[in-house]
């Protein structure tokens, strides 16, 4: 991955923000998909540093937040004794500007209250002033909300009740029931209650589904470890934050929200994540050795695969 020119990681980065699964990536640009997985991880890892030292001290009026699922390995239904932990059900939590479109915060994990009270903690730590957030009605945020929040948050909930299905065959369809009806239930503080609402968050859970190929439905591109799909998390928020034109406010949310005073570039978000914090060199690979055996020869201790099938010959010139 490190020999790769920077142009061609320009390409790969823009076509996993955009849609590519890493086999389609493979075949358009002719680079290994081993390679793209790894570069994926080491371009999200200093994304996700870019994003905590930049996305700090914001001050939105509306704050919205849900959380998107999707799985690692296998679904949870197909879990067996064994399986790693991290597989089964994982979700994406995303805390956003509703005004300037900027995500926040997100965090990947179990739905669990551990997750919940991690991702307000950090929404927490990124946030001045006193905004109104809104949730879904998922019993775990009410407590986390209180925990870091405390007073200085007008917080309402967002509770859809839909039609149950008619048909068993109906309730494995994806798009979701016929909306029944919407209750909003203040939690905390005085928020507007016309200003109650997830719409904004829910549909940046549509584009995260467009535009990061693991996201897509019966596909065989879903995450196989957890940390190649936090990785490809944190490659997408950086791109959408810093890089992706909002097609209503006609600049990127950062501009927005005054983080930046112009539009990046694919490359300028590259160069500035990387030098943030240099991700550290792999080992050189000594003249004339190929990089196959290089890594087997610097594989710890002991014999390399390469020595362990030499053998000495008896015999030959004197």
């Amino acid at each position: 991955m490190n020999t790769l020119p920077f142009q061609t990681k320009v390409q790969v980065a823009a076509a996993l923000v955009d849609g590519a699964s890493i086999r389609t990536t493979h075949r358009l640009l002719g680079v290994h998909r081993d390679t793209i997985g790894r570069f994926n991880i080491v371009a999200g890892d200093a994304c996700a540093r870019l994003h905590d030292a930049l996305v700090r001290n914001v001050q939105p009026a509306l704050v919205q937040a849900d959380e998107l699922w999707t799985f690692v390995g296998k679904k949870q239904r197909r879990l067996v004794a064994g399986d790693p932990a991290e597989y089964g059900d994982q979700y994406v939590f995303l805390a956003m500007d509703a005004v300037c479109k900027l995500i926040i915060s997100y965090r990947v994990g179990k739905r669990t209250g551990e997750t919940a009270d991690a991702f307000v903690r950090d929404l927490r730590t990124r946030v001045l002033g006193r905004p109104q957030l809104s949730t879904d009605a998922w019993a775990a945020y009410p407590e986390a909300v209180d925990r870091h929040f405390g007073p200085d948050v007008d917080y309402g909930m967002v509770d859809k009740d839909y039609v149950a299905p008619l048909a068993p065959e109906a309730a494995r369809r994806y798009s979701p029931a016929r909306l029944l009806r919407v209750t909003k239930t203040v939690v905390a503080g005085a928020p507007d209650t016309d200003l109650i609402s997830t719409s904004y968050i829910e549909r940046m859970n549509l584009s995260v589904r467009v535009s990061l190929k693991r996201f897509a439905r019966l596909t065989i591109a879903h995450s196989k470890r957890l940390r190649n799909l936090e990785a490809a998390v944190s490659l997408f928020v950086a791109h959408f934050n810093f890089v992706r034109v909002h097609e209503t406010l006609r600049c990127t949310p950062a501009m927005e929200a005054g983080l930046t005073d112009h539009i990046w570039s694919v490359a300028e978000l590259l160069q500035r994540a990387f030098q943030a914090v240099s991700p550290p060199p792999e080992p050189e690979v000594p003249q004339g050795m190929s990089g196959a055996r290089a890594k087997g020869e610097m594989r710890g201790s002991g014999p390399s695969r390469w020595h362990r099938h030499l053998r000495v010959i008896e015999g030959g010139k004197k």
